[in-house]
């Protein structure tokens, strides 16, 4: 039975536990936060469980074999790597550091003990995600032509992070993940309306191998709560609104065909339009499995420690992830100039 212990139980922490609470091959020994209030909340939900103020008491305790990380992405990396070198299994709350830099350390400290080092990218744990992955490696949807996501609601306004690092991280995550396409520049604008805050809105581009693009509209001052995904390939469609109760995906086997090549003529436009080929066919909605994805996560993770398997969201898809979210962030600062994705260099 694998102890796990919990630092931070403020927003998501208490997610976390309800999940290790009811994951099989484990069991919650520890939690700590520095906030009364939130010792107090999870003394009163957990009595067996030891609530401490001092995160250092937690990874000191022998019956502490996994740590998992809930708390602000500023002490990320700090938290994580002296779990790590207590000899403790992490999984760590995205994004997984504030650096690629950090990043690469805590994976480095990882490899060197043998341990599991996992991100909480919970979207990669969806029934939904996980249909989108299986219908693009079986070439249900053809050659990728575009992902385009609108992530926006009112709030929650983060102080350490911007909108891109709190909303724009998820759709990251799915693309290493689903798509499993490797950028190659992003180009990303936005703007920061509310004193005290970093950017609240923002519109990134992301240009991909191969040709495709993906466009992500994020915000947090927005009046409606939208998680709309749109995916385009050569054979196919796929739909994914993740507000949506039932039926989040949906397959439209529609596009457009061109027949051929159309030679210089006076007649060319009218040749171009007649090879152009509107395909209308049905819409279908697949069977998705309705286990929650953080309980699935958790349980990952319990698997990984046991069988000593790389997680499928490990520390290296933590890193593609942060170094996507530091080119934006540099392009975001120089006004959407576009910024490459191999040694942060500026796209010509």
């Amino acid at each position: 039975m694998i102890g796990i212990g919990i630092i931070g139980y403020g927003y998501w922490g208490p997610n976390l536990a309800r999940c290790a609470t009811e994951a099989g091959g484990c069991r919650v020994v520890s939690i700590a936060d520095q906030s009364p209030a939130a010792r107090a909340r999870a003394s009163v939900r957990y009595g067996s469980v030891d609530v401490v103020e001092d995160w250092k008491t937690l990874v000191a305790d022998p019956r502490v074999d996994a740590v998992i990380i809930a708390t602000p992405t500023r002490i990320h990396f700090d938290l994580a790597l002296a779990a790590l070198k207590a000899g403790k299994h992490v999984l760590v709350e995205k994004p997984m550091a504030a650096t690629s830099r950090e990043a690469s350390i805590l994976i480095e400290e990882a490899e060197k003990r043998g341990l599991i080092l996992m991100v909480d990218h919970t979207f990669v744990y969806t029934g939904a995600v996980q249909k989108i992955k299986e219908l693009v490696v079986a070439g249900v949807i053809g050659d990728c032509y575009y992902y385009d996501s609108t992530r926006i609601n009112l709030g929650l306004f983060q102080r350490d992070v911007n909108v891109i690092w709190d909303l724009a991280v998820h759709d990251l995550a799915i693309l290493d993940f689903a798509l499993g396409i490797s950028p190659i520049a992003v180009s990303a604008t936005g703007a920061g309306h509310i004193k005290g805050s970093p950017e609240n809105m923002a519109h990134i581009t992301f240009y991909l191998d191969g040709g495709a693009t993906a466009h992500l509209n994020v915000n947090w001052l927005a009046p409606v709560k939208i998680r709309r995904t749109l995916i385009g390939g050569s054979r196919r469609m796929i739909v994914y609104d993740d507000v949506e109760p039932s039926e989040k995906v949906k397959v439209y086997d529609r596009g457009v065909d061109h027949d051929g090549d159309v030679e210089n003529s006076e007649q060319r436009e009218d040749v171009y339009r007649m090879l152009l080929n509107y395909r209308m066919g049905d819409v279908w909605t697949p069977q998705l499995p309705v286990k929650e994805a953080l309980l699935s996560e958790i349980e990952h993770f319990v698997e990984c420690i046991g069988q000593r398997m790389s997680p499928l969201t490990s520390g290296a898809s933590g890193l593609r992830v942060v170094t996507m979210l530091e080119a934006a962030s540099q392009s975001l600062r120089q006004r959407g100039h576009p910024v490459e994705l191999t040694g942060m260099r500026q796209a010509s």
